[in-house]
């Protein structure tokens, strides 16, 4: 548990609109603050981890309570620069039935984090006090200054003998017209330095251009991922199948690939309070498994479980520990914890 562990992203606000309702309804909303690191960093700071985040928010007093929120979580701020004047921001509306949730960004591509350039951070004495390192896809598709400060950083931290972790959540409505075409150099310079990969076969046959001819999820998998694997020089390849029942159910399925094979977890039936930030404790449960040394079946089956009950977690960042996952694992499941 001595691991440090950092993450290069976003600090965001989410502004969620009360019991279900619409937008248009609402007169008062719920604000918190949430994004992909902040998620990863939140989660493993629970589980035992020093945990640092290295971001960019406005030098002013949303700026300095984003801060505060992000401590509460047990993340360090040393690595946050206080910048511009703007923070990126969500309006979130709950889904309920056939209802979908539904999520509206504002100001993202002009938030703090997305126009400060790497060399405002003292990345060299960042790098030599983290042991992991990581990248989120999302933020490549804001700029083309976000990409290459990703891409320098990637490279900084391979030098510096940083395991890096890459999920690649390709967003299609952010890259926008012929996104995988844009995407795909940044997502194979990336590749080529990961160590850990969050990744689906959309990500393989879409984005890198790999084909496949089979017709389930389960059989594009199992042609592609050796393949990304080799050819990217991947030592492991991650993610989740997720079967929408509807809109409160689903059910979900992890898989690894590593040493030449893959590993399924269990079937988890969820009941969702909150989706968000669910894949994100899924990358927890990776990361974890593998510098806890744990055998690849369990590290699939502790994710998977991760992931469950971050669906049962109010808010982006899921707060709970290693023990309460394990338990999970388990089925012990009691009325009252006392």
């Amino acid at each position: 548990m001595n691991k440090h562990i950092a993450a290069y992203g976003e600090i965001m606000m989410r502004l969620t609109v009360p019991d279900n309702m619409l937008l248009r309804q609402a007169d008062t909303l719920n604000y918190s603050f949430t994004g992909t690191g902040v998620n990863v960093t939140g989660l493993l700071s629970q589980f035992g981890y020093q945990t640092s985040l290295i971001s960019s928010v406005p030098d002013n007093s949303i700026g300095t309570t984003s801060i505060s929120a992000i401590r509460r979580l047990g993340i360090n701020s040393d690595y946050i620069l206080k910048r511009h004047n703007n923070l990126g921001m969500y309006f979130l509306e709950e889904g309920y039935g056939n209802r979908p949730s539904n999520v509206t960004y504002t100001n993202r591509k002009e938030s703090s984090f997305n126009t400060v350039e790497l060399s405002q951070y003292k990345i060299d004495n960042i790098l030599e006090n983290i042991d992991v390192l990581h990248i989120c896809g999302i933020s490549l598709a804001m700029n083309e200054m976000m990409r290459q400060n990703i891409l320098e950083l990637v490279k900084a931290a391979k030098q510096n003998n940083v395991l890096v972790v890459f999920d690649c959540n390709f967003r299609p409505s952010l890259w926008g017209d012929n996104g995988n075409e844009k995407a795909k150099p940044y997502y194979e310079t990336i590749l080529n330095e990961a160590d850990i990969v969050l990744m689906n076969e959309k990500d393989a046959i879409y984005t890198l251009g790999i084909g496949s001819d089979k017709e389930t999820k389960e059989e594009q998998l199992e042609e592609v991922l050796p393949i990304v694997s080799k050819k990217y020089n991947i030592p492991i390849i991650a993610g989740t199948k997720r079967i929408i029942k509807d809109n409160s159910h689903n059910v979900l399925k992890g898989y690894l690939f590593k040493n030449n094979k893959i590993y399924y977890s269990k079937n988890y039936e969820v009941t969702i309070l909150d989706r968000i930030g669910t894949g994100d404790a899924y990358t927890c449960g990776i990361i974890h498994g593998e510098l806890s040394d744990m055998k690849p079946q369990e590290i699939v089956e502790f994710s998977t479980a991760s992931c469950s009950f971050a669906h049962t977690i109010s808010g982006d960042t899921p707060l709970f520990s290693a023990d309460d996952i394990i338990k999970v694992m388990s089925n012990e499941i009691n009325d009252i914890e006392r």
